[in-house]
């Protein structure tokens, strides 16, 4: 094993043991625990011996800061880095990259032949394997696991998680040997403490020495103004005092809204939490920083930096967020109010984490946060060599009970679940590849089928507690009546009254009509007479638990129905991603992107695109309608159709008459897949969201940044980054197949002028 200068934990040396015996390996522990160690042990290894290791992260921010890192550490010439934009050293021995990146090389599509790529390749990081929970991106991690070559040695690191003994089977059975190594140490273990703003000017321990919630806590009460409007004051200034008086900070306070975390900076700058000499200090970092940033130049968060307090959150500029990330690595920085996407593996070590609640803001409305969710959070106090406890604070609200909140810190993590989701793409990347069933076959390993069961759990619960009713109402018949037979005496028995009815009735009319019953109607009463005494030959007609038995039946025949519901909704369950599959492919078939199961040579364009929905973007392309347009016209149009659907409600800035006829264009076009989507049941998004495309246009055209800031009321972080996905789908332009070269031109010169400060900034 490599000598670290240090003594490693023993989760530390088991994995780094299994990978010396050539096994791949899962680690699972908490945030903090020194996970990265065991990636360090396996760079070592393939320094040593000539390999290449590849270190995937789920994030670009991520994977810039590890390039950076890795640098320093082994020096800048063995390191590369390859992410959506960028790619220095490719052929390095140590490369870092994103793991869209990785699953890509595996397709083959973009980066050359798979061999090439992997080319004497010994081992793969999958940094914050956890993500596989993730919504959007989470198919990413199982497609780079089950297309991984069986001679390149995986090492997953992921968080605590509940189910880490099925993830670690799944790698064993669709990849190679995988040993599990779990733990739940932490080098730095967590106090829990909670604001109660009854007693503002103390944080109460949350827990009893026993594990109980304690008792000195009292529920928050709702603190209601005018006309019903909550007047709840914010507690945050009094928390920070007490964390500051407790010698508790640096601190992260997680709140997991944008604006909120801007006002509680602004509300904490008049604390003093820093020295006159850390005052100078900070002042000089940033004077050098935004010498070699002078975009950053006049940032109106400046002063709230020299006050040691900063926000951290997508709606800032990439750099900021960088420099806010350097000053608080440096203790300059002593409360940083962040949203959860700082819990995301960002370099940012501190003493204590502050969670402002229990409950966060979704699409579809509020809820409590998951305990996985909760552990991200809490998990980045403490740390390493430099504190003995990380301290967790919980801010009461009206929202949460303490009770709640206790069993959310006294809660085990969540199971990882299975988000894997067949694209066009994927589609076409594997039948480019391989047979029909061959398809079916790789689908079928994925790590959704593989859990199926533990999905299915609930149905099968149910199937069961049907069955156990059916064999409970059993009914034995004191005659011996079967139940076919019972039937058949019961429908007799109904036709019988209808008939009676029937005859009833045609009496009355002709009576009234003063007519003769016909030969017909008397045939009729006849016939109905004889059913009467075939029905008096049953022993049902005159048996007192006929009803009984008939209601019996009935109940039967309604289970009957729920377990065949139960049994298509468990087959559907089992056989969901392949359907997907097939539901896809039906829709490429329809537009001619495959022809025997093969790709057509627009199927190989598709197979080389990476967006929400491939085949959206490829017959934009195959229409037509993006010719002629100039580079700041196309950027407009592809801003548009990458920007998707936002949560608030603001009005487009109006745009050039050409931007809004060729938007028009493609509306046409996403009616024509929406129709075919829907006649195969494939959910796949395509928008048409023009908020940014005047202010992308106007970039492009050569306007300065404060022009664009100025025309709209959101985060300069939120414009970046759809002008860094506009990039990332004019960049593909540039490298798929048969594209026109005149696109190609315009599509280069459009990335040209998007990218320049601050956008190209990471």
């Amino acid at each position: 094993m490599y000598e670290f200068p240090f003594e490693l934990d023993d989760f530390q040396k088991e994995a780094c043991n299994y990978i010396d015996e050539g096994k791949s390996v899962v680690v699972c522990a908490p945030t903090g625990a020194g996970k990265t160690v065991i990636a360090e042990h396996a760079i070592h290894r393939a320094l040593e011996n000539g390999k290449r290791i590849f270190y995937t992260t789920p994030l670009k921010a991520l994977s810039n800061q590890k390039y950076y890192d890795f640098g320093q550490k082994y020096g800048q010439e063995n390191v590369g880095l390859l992410t959506g934009d960028t790619s220095i050293n490719r052929s390095g021995q140590i490369v870092v990259m994103t793991t869209e990146v990785f699953r890509n090389m595996l397709y083959g599509t973009n980066f050359g032949a798979v061999a090439d790529n992997l080319k004497d390749v010994k081992y793969v990081v999958l940094d914050e394997v956890h993500y596989m929970n993730d919504e959007q991106r989470g198919t990413v991690w199982e497609e780079s696991i089950i297309y991984c070559p069986t001679n390149v040695q995986i090492i997953a690191l992921s968080a605590t998680v509940a189910n880490a003994d099925e993830l670690t089977n799944w790698i064993n059975t669709v990849h190679s040997k995988t040993e599990l190594v779990d733990t739940d140490f932490r080098p730095v273990p967590l106090r829990f403490y909670y604001f109660d703003s009854s007693q503002p000017n103390k944080l109460l321990p949350l827990l009893t020495p026993s594990g109980q919630l304690n008792k000195k806590i009292k529920p928050e009460k709702h603190a209601w103004g005018k006309h019903g409007k909550n007047k709840q004051k914010s507690p945050v200034k009094d928390v920070i005092r007490n964390l500051a008086n407790q010698d508790m900070l640096p601190a992260i306070y997680f709140t997991f809204s944008r604006k909120k975390c801007d006002e509680q900076m602004e509300k904490c700058a008049s604390l003093g939490l820093v020295t006159p000499g850390e005052q100078a200090q900070i002042r000089q970092f940033v004077d050098e920083y935004i010498a070699e940033n002078p975009h950053l130049y006049g940032n109106k968060h400046i002063e709230y930096l020299m006050q040691g307090v900063a926000s951290h959150h997508a709606g800032l500029l990439p750099a900021w967020k960088n420099l806010v990330e350097k000053l608080f690595q440096k203790g300059l920085i002593k409360v940083v109010f962040a949203t959860e996407t700082l819990a995301a593996g960002i370099n940012m070590p501190a003493r204590s984490t502050v969670i402002s609640s229990t409950s966060k803001r979704t699409d579809s409305g509020h809820r409590m946060l998951t305990a996985s969710e909760f552990l991200q959070m809490s998990g980045r106090a403490g740390r390493r060599g430099m504190d003995e406890i990380g301290y967790v604070t919980i801010v009461g609200t009206p929202f949460q009970s303490p009770e709640e909140v206790a069993e959310l810190v006294l809660s085990d993590a969540n199971p990882l679940e299975s988000r894997f989701s067949p694209s066009y793409s994927m589609v076409l990347n594997l039948l480019q590849r391989f047979s029909l069933e061959e398809s079916k076959e790789l689908i079928l390993k994925s790590f959704g089928y593989y859990s199926a069961g533990s999905r299915m759990q609930p149905l099968l619960k149910q199937f069961e507690i049907n069955e156990k009713e059916r064999a409970e109402r059993t009914f034995v018949c004191p005659h011996k009546i079967s139940d076919e037979e019972f039937l058949k005496y019961d429908k007799m028995r109904h036709l019988y009254v209808q008939n009676r009815l029937t005859y009833k009735k045609i009496c009355k009319q002709e009576q009234a009509k003063k007519r003769p019953l016909s030969d017909e109607v008397i045939a009729f009463r006849d016939s109905n007479r004889l059913l009467l005494e075939q029905l008096h030959s049953y022993p049902c007609d005159n048996c007192n638990r006929y009803k009984k038995h008939a209601k019996n039946l009935e109940v039967l025949a309604r289970i009957d129905v729920r377990q065949a519901k139960l049994e298509k909704e468990m087959e559907r369950q089992r056989d969901i991603y392949w359907n997907k599959f097939l539901a896809h492919r039906s829709v490429l078939m329809d537009f001619g992107y495959l022809t025997d199961d093969y790709p057509t040579s627009r199927g190989v364009t598709t197979s080389q695109i990476r967006s929400e929905n491939e085949l959206y973007i490829a017959e934009i392309i195959f229409s037509n309608v993006l010719d002629g347009l100039t580079p700041s016209q196309l950027a407009a149009v592809i801003c548009a159709v990458t920007t998707e659907d936002l949560r608030i409600d603001i009005p487009y800035l109006p745009f050039s008459q050409t931007v809004r006829k060729t938007l028009n264009l493609i509306r046409n076009i996403r009616r024509k897949i929406e129709k075919v989507q829907n006649r195969y049941m494939v959910e796949s998004p395509m928008y048409i969201n023009p908020y940014f495309s005047s202010l992308i246009e106007l970039w492009v055209e050569g306007a300065e940044w404060e022009t664009i800031t100025e025309q709209i009321d959101m985060g300069e972080g939120d414009i970046v980054r759809a002008f860094k996905r506009t990039v990332d789908v004019l960049r593909q332009f540039t490298t798929i197949d048969n594209v026109p070269e005149s696109l190609v031109f315009t599509a280069r010169e459009a990335i040209e002028k998007i990218l320049r400060e601050p956008v190209d900034v990471d």
